[in-house]
């Protein structure tokens, strides 16, 4: 890299190879769907991307502006994580559990923590130094049960101006006492750090019951009262993660017609939806995710991990549901969306169901912004969008540099960076225009 430092006031220029995408590919084929510039630049000011295109256009435009010179890497915008816990950094490789196990061995004894304010706040500083760190720019967080973790969240993002998604978990029951809140403690926990946080700066509250399991329909009535005052925020809960989940979740809810039919009896379902995992799903329950627009979130290395089962893409698609894809630190095994590619990949092989590289790349970038109806503001590189840019090499380790040897197109590249790839094929990482990755 050569040039000064981002954090100057003054505009400044990136240059290297651009890619940006305007819709999803439909194949590798579709190029009206991307731009890929081999000798691209981005302009910035103030956090926003005021200029892109070819390096010659750029520069033109851009006056006594600092250049930072990333060729040969390539230039996309910041990685975006649809589901992570942020109470759980402690918890990832966690060995020998499914789920309901897991959660109760490992998940929740860490959780209790949280209501201690100085761990908040050194949790909250590491999980942003490792997602930087592996290229995501936005993520989606389940804090704790606590008030504390979620001011410790968003302080933080605050700090580094990140747009950030978040909030308080809800569970009143079959959870230890420490970690139970009631209907009514949730509510006004929860309407408290809405006004505290939602829409200040590049924070957004997402109103969580964890899953039906811990919450009480009391509870669920009264998140479905906060839903209905706070339309702007978003939801996310679980849904069909496991076989045992499932069961003991009917049991719990005898008059569901499905698991999802707790959720939309209670008024949950919106675009602003978000349902981490959705493995086994009826047909009534695909349908209503396509009516309401709620979002299924893709969650490979967990889903693996936990023995839980296999993502159904290409039927979701087909039934013209809106999908993300993500982590889920800490049941899943990695920060980096690069390895999340990878093993969903390996879970869409064993289905006999593919994705294209490029519809992969879309996918962590501008497909998650859109499924959170963010694509104004994220997931692109287009003028006008907040300047999330992650700088990659996918010569960054000495197999990936043998590989790279025999590759000749855009494709072969990302796909040799979404199967091999991990944070160090993160040269840099600019949070709305400052260079943020500690190199």
């Amino acid at each position: 890299m050569r040039g000064c430092s981002l954090n100057s006031k003054k505009p400044h220029l990136l240059r290297g190879r651009v890619l940006t995408f305007s819709a999803e590919p439909a194949d590798g084929d579709d190029l009206a769907s991307y731009s890929y510039i081999e000798d691209g630049a981005l302009l910035i000011d103030d956090g926003v991307i005021i200029a892109q295109g070819d390096y010659d256009s750029v520069i033109a435009q851009a006056g006594d502006a600092a250049v930072t010179d990333h060729r040969p890497h390539l230039l996309m915008a910041g990685f975006i994580d649809t589901h992570l816990h942020f109470p759980q950094v402690q918890v990832i490789a966690s060995w020998g559990a499914k789920l309901l196990d897991w959660l109760n061995n490992y998940t929740f004894p860490a959780e209790a923590r949280y209501a201690e304010p100085a761990h908040c706040n050194a949790m909250a500083s590491a999980l942003y130094d490792l997602i930087i760190s592996h290229g995501t720019t936005t993520a989606v967080a389940y804090c704790s049960v606590h008030s504390t973790s979620v001011d410790a969240f968003f302080d933080e993002a605050s700090r580094r101006n990140m747009r950030m998604i978040g909030g308080k978990v809800l569970m009143d029951r079959n959870a230890p006492d420490n970690l139970q809140d009631t209907p009514q403690s949730g509510y006004d926990d929860s309407k408290t750090l809405i006004a505290k946080w939602h829409g200040k700066g590049r924070a957004h509250y997402a109103i969580t019951p964890r899953f039906a399991i811990t919450s009480s329909p009391q509870q669920l009535e009264a998140t479905g009262t906060l839903v209905a005052e706070h339309p702007d925020c978003y939801v996310q809960t679980h849904l069909s993660e496991n076989h045992d989940e499932i069961a003991f979740t009917a049991e719990l809810y005898p008059q569901a017609r499905d698991y999802l039919d707790i959720y939309q009896s209670y008024g949950l379902l919106s675009a602003k939806t978000l349902l981490g995992h959705c493995i086994y799903l009826q047909s009534r329950e695909i349908d209503a995710l396509a009516e309401t627009g709620a979002r299924a979130v893709f969650c490979p290395t967990s889903n693996l991990f936990l023995g839980s089962g296999l993502f159904d893409y290409e039927g979701l698609r087909r039934r013209d549901v809106v999908t993300a894809v993500a982590t889920d630190i800490g049941g899943g095994t990695s920060y980096s969306m690069l390895q999340t590619l990878a093993e969903g990949y390996k879970v869409l092989q064993l289905q006999n169901q593919k994705i294209h590289p490029l519809q992969a790349f879309y996918w962590i970038t501008r497909g998650n912004a859109v499924a959170l109806g963010l694509e104004a503001k994220i997931g692109t590189l287009d003028v006008g969008s907040e300047a999330d840019i992650v700088v990659l090499n996918a010569a960054s380790t000495p197999a990936m540099a043998l590989r790279m040897e025999t590759v000749s197109t855009l494709s072969e590249e990302l796909f040799v960076l979404s199967i091999m790839g991990d944070d160090r094929a993160i040269e840099q990482v600019y949070i709305a225009g400052n260079a943020a990755k500690r190199v």
